[in-house]
This record gives C-alpha cells, sequence and structure tokens, in this order.
C-alpha cells in the first residue's frame, strides 16, 4: 500500500470466527497466519478471534486477554457440568451454552420439553460473585426452549402451579404457570449492565419464533414444537406479553426473553458487542487487509454473524477485506454488498465435505497461501 508517497508494509488482521465442526476461533487464526507467512516471510500479522455471541464467545474473549474462569452449574438435562465465563476486571462474557448447549447432551440424546437453562443462571451469579457489574451475556446453541425459566429460578424466581407448587423443568412445564414470583430475584441485577448478546433477533412466539424456527434443531417434533410455542405464550402472558415480540427474545431458546423481561437487559447484535470488548477498532487501526471468515458463508452470515459484523466495520474504515469458509453459498454480489472483496472456501479444494472437515487445518493453510499471492504478493 502506499501513504503519503511512501510504501507501507502490509499488515493483517485475522478476525474470523470458528469453522463449527473442524476448528475453534483460535485454530483458524493459526492457520491462516501459517498459510499467509509461507508466502510472505516476516508478515506482520495481528490475530483477533471473534464471535457473534454463540458459542465460542468466551474462548474469544480470553483470546483477547480476559481471564478463563470455571463454575459447577446444573447442566440441561439437570446433571452437574463446568462451564466457563471469562473476566477481565469488572466486565464478565458469559456464554449460557457453556452451561446449556448442545454440547452437554449425550449423542442423539435430545430433551426439547424438558431441558432446562438453571445452569446458565448459576454461571451469571458465579460471574457477579467474582465482582463483574457489565456482563455481556452471549446466548446461542442452547439444547434448551424453556423462556429462560430454569436461569431465572437459579436467581431467585418462582414459577407456580394452581396449586400453589413448584413447575417442573423445562418448555412443556411452562403451560401450569400460574404465578410467577420474581420478588427472590437476586437484588444485583438492579445495579448490573446486562447485555444480551446474539446473532438472533426473533420474537419469543409465534412463525418466527424459539420453538419453531430453531425447536427442530433441539430434537423437536412438529407436536413438541406445537406444545412449546403453546407453553411459552402462557408463560409470556404471565410475565410479561409485550417484551415477547421485542428482538432477541427468542434467542437461545427464548432465555433471551427471560433476561429482557426480568434481569433489565438491553439486547445487542453479538458480533457488535464482541468487537468493542475485544478492541477492534485499535487493531483494525493497525491493519491493511482484514481476513475474516467462517465455517459457512451464507444467507445467515448476513444477517448478524461474525464475517458480516467484521467487514462492515472494515469497510467503514476503508480497509480491504477477504473471507476463509468451508463452504461458500454467496454469490459475487451478496459478498460485495457485505463489504467483502473476495471469498475462499475449502471445498473448492477437497470438494468431498467429510475429507473437507477431516483435513480443514491443512486445507485452510493452503487457502491462505491464495490470499496472499492475490492480495499481499
Amino acid at each position: 500500500m502506499v501513504a503519503d508517497g511512501a510504501v507501507t508494509a502490509p499488515r493483517v488482521l485475522v478476525a474470523a470466527d470458528k469453522f463449527k465442526g473442524s476448528l475453534t476461533a483460535v485454530q483458524v487464526a493459526e492457520r491462516v497466519t501459517a498459510g499467509l507467512r509461507r508466502i510472505v516471510p516476516g508478515l506482520a500479522v495481528e490475530t483477533l478471534p471473534v464471535a457473534d455471541g454463540g458459542d465460542g464467545t468466551v474462548a474469544a474473549a480470553v483470546a483477547a486477554g480476559f481471564e478463563r474462569r470455571q463454575a459447577e452449574v446444573t447442566g440441561p438435562l439437570g446433571e452437574p457440568v463446568t462451564a466457563a465465563y471469562a473476566l477481565r476486571g469488572t466486565t464478565a462474557v458469559v456464554e449460557m451454552a457453556e452451561a446449556s448447549g448442545l454440547q452437554h447432551l449425550p449423542d442423539g440424546v435430545f430433551a426439547p420439553l424438558s431441558a432446562t437453562t438453571y445452569g446458565s443462571g448459576e454461571l451469571l451469579r458465579a460471574a457477579l460473585d467474582a465482582g463483574a457489574r457489565t456482563i455481556v451475556f452471549g446466548v446461542g446453541g442452547s439444547a434448551t426452549t424453556d423462556g429462560g425459566a430454569g436461569m431465572l429460578a437459579a436467581l431467585g424466581a418462582r414459577f407456580l402451579d394452581a396449586d400453589g407448587e413448584p413447575v417442573g423443568p423445562g418448555g412443556g412445564a411452562l403451560i401450569d404457570v400460574a404465578t410467577a414470583d420474581l420478588s427472590g430475584l437476586d437484588a444485583r441485577f438492579e445495579s448490573v449492565e446486562l447485555v444480551l448478546a446474539s446473532d438472533v433477533d426473533n420474537p419469543l412466539t409465534g412463525p418466527k419464533g424459539a420453538p419453531a424456527v430453531f425447536g427442530p434443531q433441539k430434537g423437536a417434533s412438529p407436536e413438541d414444537v406445537a406444545a412449546l410455542d403453546a407453553a411459552l405464550a402462557h408463560y409470556a402472558s404471565v410475565l410479561g406479553p409485550e417484551e415477547a415480540e421485542l428482538p432477541g427474545a427468542g434467542a437461545a431458546g427464548g432465555i433471551g426473553y427471560g433476561a429482557l423481561v426480568a434481569l433489565g437487559a438491553g439486547f445487542r447484535p453479538g458480533i457488535e458487542v464482541m468487537l468493542d470488548i475485544l478492541g477492534f477498532d485499535d487493531a483494525l487501526s493497525r491493519a491493511t487487509l482484514v481476513v475474516t471468515g467462517e465455517g459457512s458463508l451464507d444467507e445467515q452470515t448476513l444477517h448478524g454473524k461474525a464475517p458480516a459484523g467484521v467487514a462492515a466495520a472494515a469497510r467503514a474504515k476503508g480497509v480491504d477485506v477477504v473471507a476463509v469458509c468451508g463452504r461458500l453459498a454467496l454469490g459475487r454480489d451478496a459478498l460485495a454488498g457485505a463489504g467483502i472483496s473476495r471469498a475462499y472456501a475449502l471445498l473448492e479444494l477437497e470438494p468431498d465435505p467429510a475429507a473437507c472437515m477431516a483435513q480443514a487445518g491443512p486445507l485452510l493453510e493452503r487457502v491462505a497461501e491464495s490470499v496472499a499471492r492475490d492480495f499481499l504478493s
């Protein structure tokens, strides 16, 4: 590049999300860096693994200098699990999937009607106990569809049936809620900034709600989806119907709704929040090229996923962006509209999906070599 008549040495910022099922965001950054430097030895590369609020959010915060903390909490099936959160000063990054995510379910085992977010509430409490006064609550990748009722119960709320007895765990039981008693909620939330960070802006219920859109990936049959939608609608009628329509209410099985209606959370697109706390603007100011990416670049990428957020921020500062991915399902015009000059897919090198995932690391290095030849040589 040329600035003020002098040649500026290239400096690459690698700000990519994970390739789900094959590479973490940290591993993506390592492989891209190796491939770039194979073509341009000594190239200045800065890495900033990113996430959009879903699984991998804590890992991205830790890679950016946050301290990793652990807590024993209740998993989605009621068993104890070890969950991590990240802490720096009085700011915590809490990822609900660490406590209540699909990764805690045995292979082939789902519990769409009874999986609970109780552990997510315990993880939030652990962050408060550690001194957090600002909490970024990343929500995504959940095994649950309980509207955040489990989370709120762990924080002191009580959900009672017509006989005054506590209702059972999971979204299916919410059809029996007659009374929601929030008087025992942890009072610290009154003075804490809770940021609901998600790439999902769906409402709680209805055709675009949590059960209909995300229930099937958690094992919900059509009958389960109908039961969960009715149960969550009833739950919202007791707790607060207006918040059920807010953006993000349907995130992570409706845990967004629980945070919005009872914990005073404010919703922001997850990638925007993460770029702020990871110090993306500072890193961007030093870059002449940005490499972003994720496992699949597709239509969903354009709606709040990490690469779109990175590209938008870089384009606003006039920095060129290229993307790497496993699978590419966006045309040139869509990429350009998102601020991405070019995308490189692993499947272009290895068309067999299973082999591509198994060899993702070496393939990504080869892709990065192509990036270096095309943009840095």
